[in-house]
C-alpha cells in the first residue's frame, strides 16, 4: 500500500508542476483576474504537496521508531497545507478585488489546464480518499480534502475562463470572472478552517 500511495504522491508533483511556470509564461499575455489567481493557488499548492510527499517518505521510513515525533510531523504537514488553501483564498479576493475590468489577453492555455487539471484532480482526489481509508493516514487523507477542493476549484476556474473566451472584454465575462475567483477563494478558505478545526479537536 506505502508503493501505491508514494506512486500516486509523484503522480501528482509531476502532473501539478508544470501549471504554474505555463501560467507564469501565460501572464504576459493574459491580465484575466482569474488566471492570476489560479497561478498563485496552484504555486502554493504546489509546496504543499511537495511538503506532504516529504513528511510522508519521513513517517513511513521502516526505522521511524517514534511515534510521538511521527505524529508531530504529520500534524505540521497537515496544518501547512490547510493554512496553504487558506491563504490562496485571501490572495486570489484580493487580487480579485483589485483587479479592473482591462483586456483580458490570451486565456486559452489558463482555460486547458483549468480543464486538464479538474479531470486529472477528480481521479487523484478519488483515490487520496481510497488511500486514506485504507491506510488511516492523516496525510493522505488531507490531501484526498486538498484534491476535493482542487477539483472544485478548476471546475470553477474552467467556466469563468470559458466565458471570458465566449463574450471577451464583456461585462458578462468580467463577472463571472470576479464572481468564479470569490467563489473559489471563499471555498478554500472554509475549506482549509475546518481543516483546522478538525485538527484541533481530533488533538483535544
Amino acid at each position: 500500500m506505502n508503493k501505491q500511495a508514494k506512486k500516486t504522491m509523484i503522480m501528482s508533483i509531476l502532473m501539478s508542476a508544470p501549471g504554474p511556470l505555463i501560467l507564469l509564461i501565460n501572464l504576459f499575455f493574459g491580465q484575466s483576474s482569474t488566471q492570476i489567481a489560479d497561478f498563485v493557488r496552484r504555486a502554493i499548492e504546489l509546496l504543499a504537496i511537495i511538503l506532504s510527499f516529504v513528511v510522508y517518505l519521513i513517517t513511513t521510513k521502516d526505522n521511524m521508531t517514534d511515534n510521538i515525533k511521527k505524529t508531530k510531523l504529520e500534524k505540521a504537514s497537515n496544518i501547512f497545507v490547510s493554512i496553504a488553501m487558506i491563504v490562496s483564498g485571501i490572495i486570489m479576493i484580493i487580487l480579485a478585488i483589485t483587479s479592473g475590468n482591462s483586456d483580458k489577453g490570451n486565456v486559452i492555455p489558463g482555460f486547458i489546464i483549468a480543464l486538464l487539471g479538474f479531470i486529472a484532480n477528480t481521479i487523484f482526489f478519488i483515490r487520496y480518499t481510497i488511500l486514506g481509508k485504507k491506510t488511516n493516514n492523516s496525510i493522505l487523507a488531507t490531501q484526498g480534502k486538498l484534491y476535493r477542493a482542487k477539483t472544485f476549484v478548476d471546475f470553477s476556474v474552467t467556466i469563468a475562463l470559458f466565458t471570458v473566451l465566449i463574450w471577451p472584454n464583456s461585462k458578462v465575462s468580467f463577472y463571472f470572472d470576479l464572481i468564479g475567483t470569490i467563489l473559489v477563494s471563499v471555498y478554500l478558505i472554509v475549506t482549509g478552517i475546518i481543516s483546522l478545526i478538525k485538527m484541533k479537536n481530533k488533538a483535544e
